[in-house]
């Protein structure tokens, strides 16, 4: 089995499901992470996140040190109702951005999973359909 590591990226989870979001310093991984928590996600880690492989996918877990926190930038760290652990069922990667109307169905590969991911949609819906995601899932794909 693959060993477990660490990733700089920030997630969230929506019951036992969760959004791994990556990308650069800077790419808003963290403001895309309130916004999800304003629309109900829970928290699990922000700038570092334990990745763990389990018989049946990826497990996220925050380091020790930075439980129930999360940086606004502008306003400085926040203390955040949290989830100890959740298992990545979606990557946001916010280093691409997605042109297509409708895309294929498009995979990363995580601690030897292959877990769905989704590129930066621009628009104010951007959040709401990672949440619908956590949510149901897609049609047809």
């Amino acid at each position: 089995m693959t060993q477990p590591e660490t990733r700089h990226g920030t997630c969230v989870a929506w019951g036992d499901g969760s959004a791994l979001i990556i990308g650069a310093s800077g790419r808003g991984k963290s403001a895309l992470a309130l916004q999800l928590m304003a629309l109900g996600c829970t928290l699990v880690a922000d700038d570092r996140v334990l990745l763990r492989p389990v018989s049946d996918g990826v497990l996220a877990e925050c380091p020790p040190s930075i439980v129930g926190m999360i940086e606004a930038r502008g306003a400085g760290i926040l203390n955040a109702a949290c989830q100890a652990r959740a298992q990545v069922s979606l990557v946001v990667d916010l280093d691409q951005s997605e042109d297509q109307r409708l895309p294929a169905l498009i995979k990363t590969r995580i601690c030897g999973c292959d877990i769905p991911l989704i590129k930066r949609i621009d628009g104010p819906h951007f959040a709401a359909i990672i949440v619908q995601i956590l949510r149901a899932g897609w049609s047809n794909r």
